[in-house]
């Protein structure tokens, strides 16, 4: 247990940087007893750590499935604990499959969802004929040729500020459908294409349901005005498949300077593929 000399009745706000890997568990948001979340893995964790029950506050909840190399969590404590103590300690308490990186005093005001400026989704497929017996997990398989440069010019269209009704899920909670997209490319890189998108939030499922219909005009499947359409439509019934869960990275979260956060894989965002 912690000594309770170096706890203080004030609170503290922590924000964290966490990576994990999804494949293993039924999303980030603490379900039933006995479901593994990683927000359930966390919070003991932490819990361990501060002495006292810690509950987590994230900046995009991930589905099932999903990964992360940039989520961004925070949490208020009354325990007086350096940086360090923060994320060695923590990660002692976790499973192998999610880890925090780096952990650092925020004032009262940031909010790891409400302070968020922009989010950064990338989605991995993995373009060839034969299953991979390493990245089944990590990445999508798509057997069929990928066209990436007609996928991209598609997806020109949805950058901006738009109604996007057509691409989130029916279960979405979300008031409104409108969202602003920064920016929005797809690139192959040898057997991989890969999807960036920053926007500024998303709906539920929203870069899946992207990415579903890309890989439909990408295919040859559909034409290339097939997402203007759809777009328009504003019906989710008129947009195809959701895209599976594996190759669903979040990969970073912006904010204001003034909050000083690590923005290490924002500066990496076109010079990597995420486990491949």
């Amino acid at each position: 247990m912690a000594d309770d000399s170096k706890r203080t009745h004030e609170l503290t706000r922590i924000a964290l940087g966490v990576e994990y890997d999804g494949a293993q568990f039924r999303g980030w948001q603490i379900q039933e007893p006995g479901v593994r979340t990683i927000q359930e893995s966390l919070e003991r964790a932490l819990s361990a750590v501060a002495d006292h029950t810690v509950t987590t506050v994230c900046a995009g909840r991930t589905d099932a499935g999903v990964h992360s190399l940039g989520q961004i969590v925070h949490f208020d404590t009354v325990a007086q604990r350096p940086s360090r103590a923060w994320v060695l300690g923590v990660n002692t308490h976790l499973p192998p499959d999610v880890n925090v990186l780096w952990a650092q005093r925020v004032p009262a005001a940031f909010h790891a969802r409400f302070s968020a400026l922009t989010r950064w989704y990338r989605y991995v497929v993995l373009n060839r004929s034969v299953r991979s017996a390493l990245q089944r997990t990590r990445a999508t398989r798509y057997y069929q040729p990928l066209d990436a440069e007609c996928m991209n010019e598609a997806a020109r269209c949805l950058v901006g500020k738009q109604n996007f009704n057509a691409f989130r899920s029916r279960h979405c909670q979300a008031k409104s459908p409108v969202r602003t997209v920064y920016s929005l490319t797809v690139k192959r890189h040898d057997e991989y294409v890969i999807l960036d998108v920053e926007a500024n939030a998303f709906l539920h499922h929203m870069v899946r349901n992207i990415a579903g219909v890309l890989l439909a005009i990408g295919s040859g499947e559909q034409p290339k005005h097939w997402l203007r359409t759809v777009l328009a439509g504003r019906d989710r019934k008129l947009g195809g498949v959701t895209a599976p869960p594996e190759g669903l990275y979040l990969m970073g979260v912006r904010y204001a300077d003034a909050f000083q956060l690590p923005r290490s894989t924002i500066k990496l965002k076109h010079l990597s593929i995420p486990h491949t």
